[in-house]
């Protein structure tokens, strides 16, 4: 257990004219390298949007700039189609944070619009010290329950902006127009030997414009955390200083933990977003699961959508993760939560029993409801074997894939489908819902490619992968054994 102390959630509040102090985004021990590849420039980069709390009225933004531009500008207009909509445009100030990397100083930045109506086009721009951005823009969440189509990754973490890419913006023309876009954690690796800035450039750049135009739903994973050392000789995690000044999040979230975990509406579904390390390593396990049955609780949209990095049922690891399956599991069971996103294992499965999947066929077969449906995915170069349980366990597996999942919404049906990074349409349902409630779930047709295993001798724990072991696609399989 890491002490709760070594958290940092969320960056301090300037004071009206206070100056901010400068935050260190350095790693550890970064390695030496030329250049300054993601150095800041005297125009925006790295503009990602969030939704607010209320996202049929709020948004948020971050941006990045280089420290000639020290103030936090926006503007922002409802949308029309003359190309004079510009002299509309309200001025929103915002706060900033003067930082230090290996790409040298930058300033990011934060604005919120609140007052928004909803179901409404807008378009924004932010300042930098050339001048402003382009004009991005956003649709707010209508009021009412209305058909949307949200995105679902899983880790990127490793390689992100030339493999992790490919899955992302595939995952976008795929969706065709997307509204929400939810990453299961491990969006970056944060490891010691690595520079956080640079990963952290990699994945705005992955997403590139999507970001500004699209609400970002980021849950942290355990690599949205850095070890640091503690008085005594003992060891602490804290958040990655880049998080906070990244996600410009609604902040109304589990009680220590409320700029990484929240909750938002949007159109007809309810999505939770928990903090699954801190949970395990930071002494919020109990805060969180109070706070998930209250939301859930109190929840009057159609569906609920909850997501966390660590997954309750593992496809890699041996065992599952115990804090998720104590204390998470019985409150989504009770609330009959409809679909539960995870990432962590760097591999695919989808889980709708935990007796295993002939007791799920035999379920859907009889027309019984189901509760959860349990969703473990990844769309990055970093891949784990597939764990024994997952021969029987899980309805639908895959190993050494990079994927991702596109949910369209109605008011009596979720179509989930997941799609290979190649936009090869992998595994789906739909989850109906009957009058009584409850929720059907509906294979697809038994076209779909087979199963996607490696093959040939086993790996042997932290052993070189065996040049005879094949993946799905005949290269050598990338997906480590994992203890």
């Amino acid at each position: 257990m890491f002490a709760a102390a070594a958290l940092v959630a969320a960056l301090p509040a300037a004071a009206a004219g206070a100056q901010q102090a400068v935050v260190d985004l350095a790693g550890v021990a970064a390695p030496a390298r030329p250049g300054k590849p993601f150095a800041a420039r005297n125009i925006p980069d790295r503009i990602i949007l969030t939704p607010g709390a209320d996202p049929s009225t709020a948004m948020g933004v971050s941006w990045r700039t280089d420290t000639a531009q020290a103030t936090a500008e926006a503007e922002i207009v409802a949308l029309v189609a003359s190309p004079g909509f510009g002299a509309r445009a309200t001025a929103v100030a915002g706060q900033s944070w003067p930082t230090v990397s290996e790409n040298g100083p930058a300033t990011y930045h934060q604005a919120r619009f609140g007052g928004l109506s909803p179901d409404t086009p807008y378009a924004y721009r932010v300042k930098g010290s050339a001048g402003w951005s382009e004009w991005q823009q956003f649709r707010t969440a209508s009021t009412q329950a209305k058909p949307f189509t949200f995105i679902y990754l899983g880790d990127t973490q490793n390689r992100i902006l030339d493999i992790g890419s490919i899955a992302w913006r595939r995952a976008i023309v795929q969706a065709g127009n997307p509204q929400l876009m939810l990453h299961a954690g491990d969006l970056v690796a944060s490891r010691d030997d690595l520079v956080h800035d640079d990963e952290w450039g990699e994945w705005a750049a992955a997403g590139g414009w999507t970001l500004a135009t699209i609400p970002q739903v980021p849950a942290p994973g355990n690599h949205e955390y850095v070890d640091v050392a503690l008085p005594g000789g003992k060891e602490g995690r804290r958040l990655n200083p880049h998080w906070p000044l990244a996600f410009a999040l609604p902040g109304n979230g589990a009680p220590g933990v409320e700029g990484t975990s929240y909750v938002l509406d949007w159109q007809g579904v309810r999505f939770v977003v928990l903090d699954g390390t801190s949970a395990i390593d930071l002494g919020t396990l109990a805060a969180q699961t109070k706070w998930l049955d209250a939301k859930l609780g109190e929840s009057k949209a159609r569906w609920n959508v909850v997501l966390f990095h660590q997954p309750i049922f593992t496809c890699a690891r041996p065992k599952n993760t115990p804090a998720m399956y104590k204390s998470w599991k019985p409150v989504l069971e009770r609330h009959r939560v409809d679909l539960v996103l995870q990432g962590h294992d760097h591999c695919y499965a989808r889980l709708t029993d935990e007796a295993g999947k002939e007791a799920s066929a035999s379920a859907r077969g009889s027309g019984q409801p189901v509760g959860p449906v349990y969703m473990v995915s990844v769309a990055g170069a970093k891949m784990y074997g597939l764990n024994d349980r997952s021969a029987t366990q899980p309805d639908r597996v895959a190993e050494d894939s990079s994927l991702f999942q596109t949910v369209d919404v109605s008011a009596d049906r979720l179509k989930v489908r997941s799609f290979l990074n190649t936009g090869l349409l992998y595994d789906g349902f739909d989850l109906v819902r009957g009058a009584d409630g409850r929720n059907r779930l509906e294979e697809l047709p038994a076209d779909l490619p087979a199963v996607r295993r490696c093959t040939g001798p086993a790996q042997v724990l932290d052993a070189p992968m065996p040049p005879d072991r094949k993946g799905p696609d005949g290269l050598l399989c990338t997906a480590e054994t994992k203890d």
